[in-house]
C-alpha cells in the first residue's frame, strides 16, 4: 500500500452535537418539576419514564435569553446558510447574551479571521453576562455539566483556536488552561487541541504532564504521543516500548500514515472512531511534526510494526 490514497468509505451524514444541549436541558427541566427524597427515587423515575416509551416533554423559552436559545437551536436543524444567519441575528435581537447565536454569524457570516475573532469575543462577553460572576466560582471544577455553561465554554475554545491560527499562541494556551481549570474532566475534549499546541511551543513538560492527568484515555493522540514522550526522555527502552505496543493494539493503522505507507490527499471529514483509519489520518495530520523532531523515532516506530510494510 505504499504511497496508496487513503479515502473515506462513505459520507458521513452530520449530526450537530450542540443539539444535544436542547435535550438535556428538557431532561433537566423535567426532573426539576418534580420532588424526589432522594436520588434513589430520581433514578428510579427516570429509569421507569424512559421505559414507558413517552417522549421526554419539550420546555416552552420563558426568559428573552431561553427564547435566543431556541432560535439558535432552529438554526442548528437547518442546512440553509441564509436561514440560519437570519435566525442567530433575530436571536441576537431577542438577548443580546445569546453566546451560541454570536458563534453560528462567527461560522456562517465572517469574511475574514479578524472578523470572526470578534465575534467569538463578542460571544465569550455574552456568555459571562448570562450566567453572572457567581456561577465562576460555584461551578468551578465541573462547569461542563451545567448546560447553562455551554455556549460560553463553546465560545472560548473556539477563540482559543482562532487566537492560534492569527500567531497569538500564548493567549491561545492561556484560553485553554482556563477551560481545564474550570472543567478538570474535559467534556469538552479541550485537551486534544492544547497537547499539540503545548508540543509545538516547546512546553515539554506541561505536555508530559497533561498527558499524565488523562492517563485513561485511549486515544491515539494519547496513545501515541505518550510514547513518543516517553522515547524522547528515556529512549527506546522498557516504558517507551510498552507504550508504543499498547498504542499500536489502540490503533494499528497510524504506523501507516507515519511512516509514509498511505497518504491524506483531500479534506477529512470531522467525525471518527477511535481506532479507525480516519483517527489515525487526523493523529498523522496533528503530530507528525514532533515525531519528525525526535531523532530517531520514526525508526523506532518501523521497527515496531514492519507488519504494515507488506
Amino acid at each position: 500500500m505504499d504511497g496508496a490514497e487513503w479515502v473515506l468509505p462513505f459520507e458521513q451524514q452530520m449530526f450537530d452535537p450542540r443539539l444535544m444541549d436542547k435535550f438535556m436541558n428538557d431532561i433537566t427541566r423535567m426532573l426539576d418539576d418534580q420532588e424526589f427524597e432522594s436520588e434513589e427515587e430520581l433514578n428510579a423515575f427516570f429509569q421507569q419514564f424512559m421505559e414507558s416509551g413517552q417522549p421526554i416533554p419539550h420546555h416552552k423559552p420563558e426568559t428573552p435569553l431561553e427564547k435566543a436559545q431556541e432560535l439558535v437551536y432552529e438554526a442548528w436543524e437547518t442546512e440553509n446558510s441564509s436561514k440560519r444567519v437570519r435566525l442567530a441575528r433575530k436571536a441576537l435581537r431577542t438577548s443580546p447574551d445569546c453566546a451560541d447565536a454570536y458563534l453560528l454569524l462567527a461560522e456562517e457570516s465572517a469574511n475574514s479571521p479578524e472578523e470572526a475573532l470578534e465575534l467569538y469575543e463578542k460571544a465569550v462577553q455574552a456568555g459571562e453576562r448570562a450566567l453572572g460572576p457567581d456561577a465562576f466560582s460555584e461551578l468551578e471544577g465541573h462547569f461542563w455539566l451545567a448546560t447553562e455553561t455551554r455556549p460560553y465554554m463553546r465560545a472560548r475554545l473556539e477563540l482559543a483556536q482562532l487566537l492560534w491560527f492569527l500567531g497569538e499562541s500564548g493567549k491561545a494556551i492561556d484560553e485553554l488552561r482556563d477551560l481545564l481549570l474550570l472543567n478538570p474532566n474535559d467534556n469538552q475534549g479541550v485537551r486534544y487541541v492544547l497537547l499539540p499546541y503545548l508540543l509545538q511551543e516547546g512546553y515539554e513538560q506541561e505536555a508530559a504532564d497533561l498527558l499524565e492527568q488523562f492517563k485513561e484515555d485511549s486515544s491515539a493522540a494519547w496513545a501515541y504521543t505518550h510514547a513518543l514522550t516517553l522515547f524522547m526522555k528515556h529512549g527506546p527502552g522498557r516504558k517507551a516500548n510498552s507504550n508504543l505496543k499498547k498504542a499500536l493494539k489502540a490503533n494499528p493503522h497510524v504506523p501507516d500514515f507515519l511512516l509514509g505507507r498511505e497518504q491524506v490527499l483531500r479534506d477529512l471529514p470531522p467525525l471518527m472512531t477511535l481506532g479507525d483509519p480516519l483517527e489515525a489520518a487526523y493523529y498523522y495530520v496533528d503530530y507528525l511534526p514532533y515525531w519528525l523532531r525526535v531523532r530517531g523515532a520514526i525508526d523506532w516506530l518501523r521497527d515496531f510494526a514492519p507488519e504494515a510494510e507488506e
